[in-house]
């Protein structure tokens, strides 16, 4: 006789769950009900949609029919690792859309039923966005309440770390990165850092952190340290090698007009984003140095 445990659809978390699975399903349905997508910007949203519902689904289905505790995933930190992905997610499908497709920098969708659809779109996916936000915070936990390390503050910074990274991707992709040995150094340092961030986040949510050579909060101190000092080579080397008159382009070329995959937009896109993950990687630093400390004591 099956069992179902109610508390995953009845409690506050579950009631979360519901509403970003009801709010990307919307968001989805709208856009492809209306054909209000095209090109790789409407992939990647109906991508970032799909991929949030089919996971918070699963979690749901797992949690409600109690076999969650029966596969070979930790669930402390599995479900809070998929929230703040999906988080992050459904957060730059909120930007991409309207800025491709309801005015923004993109061809637009005109003024009929796809841009009444397309924006009723965004306002679920930002619905998602909150909703999923919400997730994290519960799963986080009360004070004095064991978590697991996903659950974190090192643990969210590493899934911004990946994902970041996969952003920087896509973005280096529509650039000449291969002009100078410099840019490919940048992008040698990308993906070693996201490779590195992948491996800690698989780690931690299947329980294999034995295997790293160290205690882990000196392992993933040192990993921090390693990508920040990687990442501030790149934030130099990148804008010096795209921007500064002798090896790039200082201004914005006319060319560009209204491209919205303009290779020195994309330049200029990976030197923020290059910043801005460097500052989570000193975040993440300081962070774990202080649990060391605190597990030391």
């Amino acid at each position: 006789m099956a069992v179902f445990n109610t508390q995953a659809v009845t409690s506050r978390l579950g009631l979360v769950r519901l509403a970003a699975a009801l709010c990307t399903c919307v968001a989805f349905s709208l856009v492809i009900h209306a054909s209000a997508w095209r090109g790789q910007q409407g992939s990647w949203c109906l991508f970032a949609w799909c991929f949030s519902f089919a996971v918070t689904v699963l979690v749901l289905l797992l949690e409600l029919s109690g076999t969650a505790g029966r596969i070979p995933v930790s669930w402390r930190n599995a479900p809070v690792a998929c929230a703040a992905l999906c988080s992050l997610l459904c957060l730059s499908a909120s930007i991409i859309y309207p800025l491709y497709f309801l005015g923004g920098v993109g061809p637009g969708l005109g003024r009929g039923e796809a841009y009444s659809h397309g924006v009723a779109a965004t306002v679920f996916s930002c619905l998602a966005t909150v909703a999923y936000t919400a997730e994290v915070s519960l799963c986080r936990g009360r004070p004095g309440e064991t978590v697991g390390y996903m659950a974190t503050i090192p643990g969210l910074l590493k899934v911004v770390e990946a994902f970041s990274a996969c952003v920087i991707f896509a973005f280096v992709s529509a650039t000449a990165y291969d002009a100078y040995p410099a840019l490919q150094w940048c992008l040698a340092v990308y993906c070693l850092c996201f490779i590195m961030a992948a491996i800690v986040i698989v780690l931690c949510v299947t329980e294999l952190t034995s295997y790293l050579p160290s205690p882990i909060h000196k392992s993933l101190s040192l990993y921090a340290l390693l990508c920040a000092l990687l990442y501030a080579s790149a934030l130099v080397l990148w804008p010096l090698y795209c921007f500064s008159p002798d090896y790039g382009e200082a201004r914005r070329p006319n060319s560009c007009g209204s491209n919205p995959v303009c290779p020195w937009d994309a330049k200029l896109t990976v030197a923020i984003l290059t910043g801005f993950n460097l500052l989570v990687y000193v975040a993440d630093l300081v962070y774990s140095t202080r649990l060391v400390f605190i597990t030391s004591s």
